[in-house]
């Protein structure tokens, strides 16, 4: 039988807590934890959108940017400075895309929300923790700007989050940790609306090919796992 950090099931997630206002100078700030995953999200507004959407009878733009800290990883991480790797590039468009997905830009006016994803300590699954702890910033920064009458109506329309699920040594686990996301016959990043929609499946055959079957049940896993942490972010949210 595969033995689980923290003594889990294959069905439960690592231990998960989120940290609201983490930080005092953004508008919206978390550190969620995944586990030995850390990760600080912050909200910040800016009074203006890019250029290229100026003109769009005032609606605003959302976007995000992820970093593993120098420090977050065994071998330290180089900052990137100029160039940012294809990873990286990957990871803050699927953030951004995921919170976009839930907030009506219409209602934003023009002013941009920027999310930053910042990993102090990665174990596995950064990239879900970040989805899930960037939402809740986002919410955090929306009821402030809303108390600040900057904007009348809360744009957003559900909350979203994220969570890995894979296939190791032919078990099946949600919230893979690194070592098991290291040897994982299947890694796969789920993310899903309160609402229990999809916005995204990132699902990968590692090493071994998976079936019809398994790929439901693993989206099974996932939903049932994403149950309990939207409750965590509506406590965090409060």
């Amino acid at each position: 039988m595969l033995s689980r950090s923290h003594g889990r099931t294959s069905a439960q997630t690592r231990p998960l807590k989120i940290t609201p206002n983490f930080t005092n100078v953004p508008l919206g700030s978390v550190l969620v934890e995944y586990g030995e995953t850390r990760v600080m999200c912050t909200a910040s507004v800016e009074e203006s959108v890019p250029n290229w959407m100026r003109g769009t009878r005032g609606q605003g733009w959302l976007t995000a940017e992820y970093s593993l800290l120098p420090g977050s990883t065994a071998d330290r991480s180089r900052r990137e400075r100029q160039n940012v790797s294809g990873r990286t590039q990957e990871i803050q468009r699927l953030i951004g895309r995921s919170l976009r997905a839930v907030v009506d830009l219409r209602q934003l006016g023009e002013r941009t929300i920027t999310i930053d994803c910042d990993v102090l300590q990665a174990d596995g699954g950064t990239r879900t923790a970040a989805i899930t702890g960037a939402y809740v910033a986002l919410r955090i920064a929306i009821e402030k700007l809303i108390k600040m009458n900057k904007i009348k109506t809360n744009p957003i329309r559900e909350a979203v989050a994220a969570v890995s699920v894979g296939i190791v040594e032919g078990t099946l686990l949600v919230d893979l940790d690194y070592p098991e996301d290291q040897k994982a016959d299947v890694d796969m990043n789920v993310v899903l609306t309160s609402a229990g929609l999809l916005l995204e499946v990132q699902g990968t055959a590692e090493k071994k090919a998976f079936s019809r079957a398994q790929l439901n049940e693993l989206l099974d896993m996932a939903q049932a796992a994403l149950v309990d942490i939207f409750e965590e972010q509506n406590v965090a949210s409060v």
